[in-house]
């Protein structure tokens, strides 16, 4: 049984880590290289990630510095961040990409925050998903005489105590995104 509470576990925690990679890429009016991540460039006909076709790095709070190894490709990199979702204007100077990060509204603050608790709320699902998937696998083998109904129903309890500490862990995160989004 332990394998199992052990399964549980870790698709929980899977949960959380593609929640936080989720919310790296949320723009918050400071430069962070998670932002480009879903980024890809068409380097010789192959889509690869901007990280894998250029140095990039974070000089100032608010810039982006992108130095493409192969200077051919400076237009594709520009190309591709102006045809991301992500609102950014680049400025190539020939030798680099700099993209600066402006400042978000105040309205646009108050919709990244309503995005970032969507995403804490999908999150949730899922872990509620597993809670619903274990809890009947458990369930069943009680029902088949896998193993007592004591057992079933301390596996139960054990499930719904990793739903509680992982749905405080989501919710912890997205406060701390939420603090991020609306520092000035």
């Amino acid at each position: 049984m332990n394998e199992y509470m052990d399964e549980c576990i870790s698709e929980m925690g899977e949960g959380i880590v593609a929640l936080k990679r989720d919310l790296g890429r949320v723009r918050t009016g400071r430069a962070s290289l998670s932002l480009l991540d879903g980024i890809r460039v068409d380097y010789y006909g192959t889509p690869s990630p901007l990280n894998q076709v250029a140095k990039l790095s974070v000089p100032e709070p608010r810039l982006i510095v992108i130095a493409p190894w192969d200077k051919s490709v400076m237009g594709m990199v520009e190309k591709a961040i102006q045809a991301s979702d992500l609102g950014l204007n680049p400025i190539n100077d020939g030798k680099v990409v700099r993209i600066p990060i402006p400042a978000l509204t105040g309205e646009r603050r108050r919709e990244l925050v309503r995005q970032v608790k969507g995403m804490g709320e999908d999150a949730k699902n899922q872990i509620r998903r597993i809670r619903r998937e274990y809890n009947g696998l458990f369930q069943g083998m009680a029902k088949d005489s896998e193993i007592s109904e004591d057992d079933s129903q301390r596996l139960v309890k054990q499930v719904q105590e990793q739903t509680d500490t992982t749905c405080k862990q989501i919710d912890d995160t997205v406060k701390s995104k939420e603090t991020e989004i609306l520092e000035v």
